[in-house]
C-alpha cells in the first residue's frame, strides 16, 4: 500500500462522515436481524396506542416492574410503571444518584396516522354499507385507497361493559378497504391535485354488501352489519358514540429486500423508537440516574389532550418522584436530560430534489441525531444547545454506537415537529434522536434493521451514562 500524502492524512484527521455500518461492522447484521424479530412482533401486536400500552405493560411486568405508588418509598434498582388512561405509559428504574441530580428522560410516541371512525359512522348507500371516517394525523389521503384495513378499538356499552374490537388481523378474518376509481373512468379525478386524489369525505370504508333478510327493513345491508357487530361484540348503533375505533392497515410487519436488510410495516413512526426505548429501559438494570421512559399519545395531532405531552401528566409524575425525595420538582427538571425519540426522513434517491444530501440521514448509517426540527425558520422547534449535542454524541461514541445527523429535508421544502419542544418547556435539556424512515406516514413505512439496533444501543448507553 502506498504511503498517504500529507493532504490525505490531514483530511483523515479533520473531515468526518457517517460510515455505512454494513461495511464497517458487518457482524452487526445478524445481531440486528435477531433484535428486530421482537420489534416486528411489537408492531403486529400494537397497531393502536391502547394495544401498545397493553403489550408494554405485559412485558414490563414479566421483567419485574410493578405499578407506581406515590405513597411508597423506592430504592435504587426498583422498577415501576404508570399507565395514563390506557393510552400512554411511563416506566422508571430508580438510579444510584439522588433524584435532585436529575433524571434521564426518553420520550417516544405510540400513536400513528390512521382513519378514525366518525361518531355516527355506519350508513348504507345503493345497497352497500360503509363506515365514514375522519383521518388522524398527517396522511397522503390517496395512499389509503384499496389498502386492506383492519378494525381496532374499544366500545363502552350502555351497561358499562368494555368490548375490545380487532377484526382483520387473524388468518381467515375479513378485512376492509376504501375503494378507488378504475383508470378507465378516472379522467376527472386524474385532473385533481395529488393531495385531492382522494378527499377526506371519500375515505369511506366498505363494510358489507349483503342485506338482512326482511323485505320491510329500510336499510337491510346496514342492519346486517349492525347485527353482526351485535352478535360478536354486543354493541348497537348508539354505542359508536361511546367508542374509539380505528381503521389501520392489515399488513403484517415483514422483511423487505432480497437481503432482508429492511423492515416494512405500518406505524413505524414512532413505534420504532417506542420499542427500542422500552427495551433499553428493561435491559438497563442499575442506571446511574433514575430513568423516565415515556410512551405517549397524540403526537401526530400536536400532542394535545390529557394523554399527550402538551398536558402535565409527565410533569406530575416527576413531581411525585420529587415529593418522595422531599425536593422541589423544578430542581429535578433543571438537572435532567431528555432524548425526544422520534424518527426522521431518510434520504430517498428516488425523490432526491427535496433533500439536502449533506444534511440528510441515510439508511444503514445508524440512529439520527436531529438538532432541530420545525418548519422553514425553525418555527415550532426545540433547538438543542451545543453543550447537550456534545454530551449526547460523547455518550454514543464512548459506547461504540453508530450515529449520524440530519434535517427533515431542504429548508423550504416543508418541516415537522416532535415532542422535544414540550419537554424543553419544562426546563429540561432536550434533543431529538431516532431512526431514519422511508415513506414516512404511509400505510407501509421502511426502516433499516441496523439503524433499529443502533438506536436501541444509543438509548441503553444514555441510561447507563454518568
Amino acid at each position: 500500500m502506498s504511503k498517504k500524502t500529507k493532504g490525505q492524512e490531514l483530511a483523515e484527521k479533520l473531515t468526518w462522515s457517517a460510515p455505512n455500518i454494513a461495511k464497517e461492522a458487518p457482524k452487526q447484521i445478524e445481531k440486528a436481524k435477531k433484535f428486530c424479530e421482537g420489534y416486528k412482533k411489537f408492531l403486529d401486536e400494537g397497531k393502536t396506542e391502547r394495544e401498545c400500552v397493553n403489550y408494554a405493560v405485559e412485558l414490563l411486568e414479566k421483567n419485574g416492574y410493578r405499578p407506581f405508588s406515590a405513597d411508597e418509598k423506592y430504592k435504587p434498582g426498583d422498577k415501576v410503571y404508570l399507565v395514563n388512561r390506557g393510552k400512554a405509559l411511563i416506566a422508571t428504574t430508580f438510579g444510584q444518584e439522588p433524584l435532585e441530580k436529575g433524571v434521564r428522560i426518553n420520550g417516544a410516541h405510540i400513536d400513528s396516522p390512521r382513519l378514525d371512525l366518525k361518531p355516527n359512522p355506519l350508513y348504507e348507500k345503493d345497497e352497500m354499507a360503509y363506515f365514514k371516517t375522519h383521518y388522524y394525523g398527517g396522511i397522503r389521503k390517496y395512499q389509503w385507497g384499496t389498502v386492506p384495513l383492519a378494525m381496532h378499538g374499544v366500545v363502552i356499552k350502555k351497561n358499562g361493559e368494555k368490548a375490545t374490537i380487532c377484526i382483520g388481523e387473524k388468518e381467515g378474518e375479513p378485512v376492509f378497504c376504501v375503494t378507488d376509481l378504475l383508470p378507465h373512468l378516472s379522467g376527472q379525478q386524474d385532473a385533481r391535485p395529488l393531495r385531492e386524489g382522494l378527499k377526506g369525505e371519500e375515505l369511506n370504508v366498505v363494510v358489507g354488501s349483503l342485506p338482512y333478510q326482511d323485505e320491510e327493513v329500510k336499510e337491510p345491508v346496514k342492519l346486517l352489519a349492525l347485527d353482526l357487530l351485535h352478535e360478536q361484540f354486543g354493541m348497537t348503533e348508539a354505542d359508536f358514540y361511546r367508542a374509539e375505533i380505528e381503521m389501520v392497515p392489515a399488513v403484517k410487519a415483514c422483511d423487505v429486500g432480497l437481503d432482508r436488510s429492511m423492515i416494512g410495516a405500518y406505524g413505524q413512526d414512532d413505534r420504532i423508537c417506542a420499542y427500542t426505548a422500552l427495551m433499553a429501559e428493561i435491559d438497563v438494570k442499575e442506571p446511574v440516574y433514575t430513568t423516565v421512559t415515556i410512551l405517549t399519545d397524540k403526537e401526530e395531532i400536536g400532542s394535545e389532550g390529557n394523554t399527550g405531552l402538551a398536558s402535565d401528566y409527565v410533569k406530575n409524575y416527576i413531581e411525585d418522584l420529587a415529593d418522595l425525595s422531599g425536593i422541589p420538582v423544578r430542581r429535578v427538571l433543571r438537572n435532567s436530560i431528555c432524548l425526544s425519540s422520534d424518527v426522521n426522513a431518510a434520504y430517498d434517491p428516488g425523490f432526491s430534489d427535496v433533500y439536502d444530501p449533506r444534511n440528510s440521514c441515510y439508511l444503514n448509517k445508524g440512529c439520527v441525531l436531529t438538532k432541530y426540527t420545525g418548519a422553514r425558520g425553525k418555527s415550532g422547534s426545540n433547538d438543542a444547545g451545543a453543550e447537550l449535542m456534545a454530551k449526547v454524541i460523547a455518550i454514543m461514541e464512548d459506547a461504540g454506537v453508530y450515529w449520524q445527523a440530519g434535517e427533515l429535508g431542504k429548508v423550504d421544502a416543508g418541516g415537522g415537529g416532535t415532542i422535544a419542544k414540550l419537554v424543553a418547556a419544562l426546563d429540561v435539556d432536550t434533543v431529538d434522536l431516532g431512526v431514519p424512515i422511508l415513506s414516512m406516514h404511509s400505510p407501509f413505512e421502511l426502516s433499516s434493521k441496523l439503524d433499529v439496533l443502533n438506536t436501541y444501543r444509543a438509548f441503553k448507553a444514555f441510561y447507563q451514562s454518568k
